[in-house]
C-alpha cells in the first residue's frame, strides 16, 4: 500500500483531475459559507454583533492551521521511517501553505478580538501565543530546509523539527482549558455535541470544508511542481555526468 501511494507517477495521474476538482468544490463551499456568514445568518449580540461574522473565516483558518501542521508532522514521520520521497515532497509543499492559513488565523483573530475584548493582542493569552508559535514553526521549518546544502539533509532536519513541534498541536487545542485565555471554551467539538446553533454551525462547517479542499488543491499543485523540478534536476545531473 505504501509503495502505491509513494509512487510519483501515480500521484501525478491522480492529481491531474483531483486538484482541479478540489479547487472547484473548495471555491464553491467557501463562497457559500461567506455568503451565509456575511449576509444571511443573524448577528449574535453576545459575540459582539456583526464583528462575529469574521468567525466564518477565522475558525476554519484556525482549524486548518492545526490540521496542516499535523499533516506536515505525519508526512515527515513517514519520510523519516520509510524514506518515501513523496512524503518529503508533501511536507515541503504543506509548510508555506500552512503558514499562510496560520497568518490568516492570527490576523482575523486580532480583527475579531479588538472590538470583542478591547485589544488586538494579549501576550499572556495561551491560545494566542501557542498559535503564534505554530506560525514560527512553519517559518522555522522552511528556513531550516533552505539552510541545508543537500536535499537529504534538508529532509532529515525538517522532519525532526516537524515531529518535535507537533507537541504544540494538543497545546493549542487544550490551551483554553489548561491556561488563562480570553478565548471561550470549545463550542463545536465537545463531549456533549455542538453548542452552536445550526444557523451558524452549518455555514461554518461548509466554509471549513471549502478551506480544506482549497488547501488540498494547493498542496497537490505544489507537489506536482516539486516532482517535476526534481526530475529536471536529475536529468541535468545525468547530462553533466555524461560530459
Amino acid at each position: 500500500m505504501w509503495s502505491y501511494f509513494a509512487n510519483p507517477h501515480k500521484f501525478l495521474r491522480l492529481s491531474d483531475w483531483l486538484a482541479p476538482a478540489f479547487y472547484a468544490l473548495g471555491a464553491a463551499c467557501i463562497a457559500y459559507g461567506l455568503w451565509q456568514g456575511l449576509w444571511v445568518v443573524p448577528k449574535d449580540e453576545y459575540q459582539g454583533g456583526d464583528i462575529m461574522r469574521v468567525m466564518f473565516v477565522h475558525v476554519p483558518a484556525a482549524w486548518l492551521a492545526m490540521a496542516s501542521y499535523s499533516a506536515l508532522a505525519i508526512a515527515s514521520f513517514v519520510w523519516f521511517v520509510w524514506r518515501h520521497e513523496l512524503a518529503d515532497i508533501a511536507a515541503k509543499a504543506i509548510a508555506p501553505i500552512g503558514a499562510v492559513w496560520t497568518a490568516i488565523c492570527l490576523s482575523t483573530g486580532s480583527i475579531w478580538g479588538k472590538p470583542t475584548w478591547g485589544t488586538w493582542w494579549q501576550w499572556d493569552d495561551a491560545r494566542m501565543m501557542s498559535v503564534l508559535f505554530l506560525f514560527f514553526l512553519f517559518l522555522g521549518y522552511m528556513a531550516l530546509r533552505a539552510a541545508m546544502d543537500t536535499r537529504q539533509k534538508a529532509a532529515r532536519a525538517g522532519a525532526i523539527l516537524a515531529m518535535v513541534g507537533a507537541i504544540n498541536i494538543p497545546l493549542i487545542k487544550f490551551s483554553v482549558d489548561l491556561f488563562t485565555s480570553l478565548h471561550q471554551d470549545a463550542s463545536v467539538i465537545t463531549a456533549d455535541g455542538p453548542k452552536m446553533a445550526a444557523v451558524y454551525l452549518t455555514p461554518l462547517l461548509v466554509s471549513a470544508i471549502g478551506h480544506s479542499l482549497l488547501f488540498g488543491g494547493l498542496v497537490m499543485t505544489r507537489m506536482r511542481t516539486e516532482i517535476r523540478e526534481r526530475r529536471i534536476a536529475r536529468l541535468r545531473s545525468r547530462e553533466l555526468e555524461a560530459f
